[in-house]
């Protein structure tokens, strides 16, 4: 169902241009919502794990480019008659950008079904390495720790309640589309107070880590610490850090050494740093 567009006022764009992330989270309650994803490498990756298409808006000179292997993939998994009955909605260059107030990453986008999250003491199964964002809420480097936690082999990330949403358009266009490829959950409000999320962790067998600059950190290749058979590993948001409750809480305080008077890293570089650091002896 392909449609062209030359009013940026349609009410048919609202979805891709006027509604606010917290809109598109509540967009057909009760079920789950639904998200939007930017440029065919992030969509493609939304598609093979599986989350259900819904639109797409599409700059028409990317038809039978990016749009083209999307296409491709939508059937491969859900058949022709799916890839035919979703909306397409085309529109030249100075259209879209007229209707987004920037130029489209890639000229691509397209709106998918949210999953029902998953429960926390279901996704804590069978997990050795995890990293928990702590209230980080620039979806810039809630992406960029995901993508560094998928690629350096971490099992999963938890998220805080009051952290970004992985999916947020941006989160998921820096994170690559690595929010597809690892798990993911956000605790609930309850389980994200004070030091509630230590308790729960240390209950499934869990050492915890703080990356944090302390009198009593290590560094965080220590040996002791990277033998754990199961870590989470606190990172804080960007500037106050994490909170002294839970730096005190966690059995163990760790730092990237520094050089040239430099005192600390952006947490998605250290991030990345601490993930290889704490990757297990067998890896």
């Amino acid at each position: 169902m392909i449609r062209e567009i030359t009013d940026i006022n349609a009410p048919e764009l609202d979805v891709f241009a006027r509604t606010s992330e917290k809109g598109l989270l509540r967009y057909n309650e009760p079920e789950a919502g639904i998200f939007l994803a930017e440029s065919a490498n992030v969509i493609l990756r939304a598609l093979e794990a599986g989350y259900e298409p819904l639109s797409m808006l599409v700059e028409s000179g990317r038809m039978k480019t990016e749009a083209g292997c999307v296409f491709d993939a939508i059937e491969e998994r859900w058949g022709r008659e799916k890839r035919d009955s979703i909306p397409v909605y085309t529109a030249p260059r100075e259209v879209v950008s007229n209707l987004t107030g920037y130029n489209l990453v890639r000229g691509l986008w397209m709106t998918l079904r949210r999953k029902p999250a998953i429960p926390l003491e279901e996704f804590l199964k069978d997990k050795d390495r995890i990293t928990v964002l702590f209230d980080v809420v620039n979806p810039t480097n809630v992406g960029a720790i995901i993508r560094s936690a998928a690629a350096l082999g971490m099992d999963g990330a938890l998220l805080t309640y009051p952290s970004v949403d992985p999916l947020t358009r941006r989160a998921a266009r820096v994170s690559m589309g690595t929010v597809f490829q690892i798990p993911w959950t956000k605790a609930s409000k309850e389980e994200s107070q004070g030091t509630t999320l230590i308790s729960i962790l240390r209950s499934h067998g869990y050492k915890t880590a703080a990356m944090a600059l302390t009198c009593d950190s290590t560094g965080v290749d220590d040996e002791e610490i990277r033998r754990s058979k199961k870590l989470a590993v606190f990172l804080g948001t960007e500037g106050t850090g994490l909170p002294d409750e839970v730096i005190a809480a966690c059995d163990h305080r760790i730092m990237i050494p520094m050089h040239h008077g430099v005192d600390s890293l952006n947490v998605a570089a250290a991030s990345a740093v601490c993930f290889w650091a704490i990757r297990e002896p067998s890896a």
